[in-house]
């Protein structure tokens, strides 16, 4: 598990706000402050309550909302889903799931996240 912190861009139809993201290799999906998931976008009641397991096995989350956000790494613009996490520490957290479905690499010598180009071209 490793980690990078990266300032991106979010987008919603509400607003667009910078923000810090934590991009965490050992987070299984993306997250956000409730609080800044609702200056963006209208969150979506999870149909059942998702419970999350954090880094200490003993203490589990309950998540009841989610948003779809785009954000942007320069230029690039990508979206993913978003949970709203109570207390969640960082502002966001870029999980395994999005950097996956965008094969984003983190480079930990130069704490760099990587991303391929052709990516980013919407194919159907």
């Amino acid at each position: 598990m490793a980690i990078i912190e990266r300032k991106i861009l979010l987008s919603g139809p509400l607003a667009v706000k910078e923000v810090t993201a934590l991009f965490d290799s050992g987070a299984s999906m993306s997250c956000i402050r409730p609080e800044i998931a609702k200056e963006l976008e209208q969150p979506i009641p999870l149909r059942q309550p998702l419970s999350i397991t954090t880094a200490d096995r003993n203490n589990h989350l309950q998540v009841n909302e989610a948003v779809m956000l785009e954000f942007y790494i320069d230029d690039y613009r990508f979206y993913t889903e978003f949970f709203l996490v109570p207390n969640l520490s960082e502002e966001v957290i870029i999980g395994a799931t999005t950097m996956q479905q965008w094969r984003f690499k983190l480079d930990f010598d130069k704490e760099e996240v990587i991303i391929d180009p052709r990516v980013t071209r919407m194919r159907i």
